[in-house]
């Protein structure tokens, strides 16, 4: 499996059981999904991209930044801006993936906030970084 999946596997399956990201937004609306969502508030699985990660030289580790689209709908910024900081703080707590392969590393790296022209749309972008060690098996 690729790091990239494996990585957003085990972010779903995270942010699925997080109280706090449940608070705010349905398990039914956290998915892997291509554009808008169909409902609000949501969390989409966006775009990713694996890199080398030359941490050692057996060449084994990868960096993968996974992007993760929370949207909703008001006039403001604040629930998406809610539901950005809950998305943080559940990723704070250490996140598996599966075996043979080990997650070495998870950070939040960034998240910008931009209002849809409709006016009652908020979208936040967030990007994960992580560096995941391939097994040898």
């Amino acid at each position: 499996m690729s790091a990239a999946l494996a990585l957003q596997k085990a972010i779903r399956a995270r942010l699925v059981s997080d109280p706090g990201v449940l608070a705010l937004v349905p398990a039914g609306n956290i998915i892997d999904g291509h554009g808008g969502p169909k409902s609000f508030p949501a969390i989409l699985i966006g775009e990713d991209l694996e890199t080398a990660s030359d941490l050692t030289m057996d060449r084994r580790h990868i960096t993968v930044y996974l992007t993760l689209h929370a949207w909703s709908h008001e006039p403001g910024m604040t629930d998406v801006k809610a539901i950005v900081e809950a998305i943080r703080k559940a990723i704070q707590t250490p996140v598996q993936i599966e075996a043979p392969d080990r997650l070495i590393d998870l950070r939040f790296e960034a998240a910008r906030f931009v209002r849809d022209v409709d006016t009652l749309t908020a979208h936040g972008v967030v990007t994960l970084e992580a560096v995941v060690e391939e097994s040898l098996v």
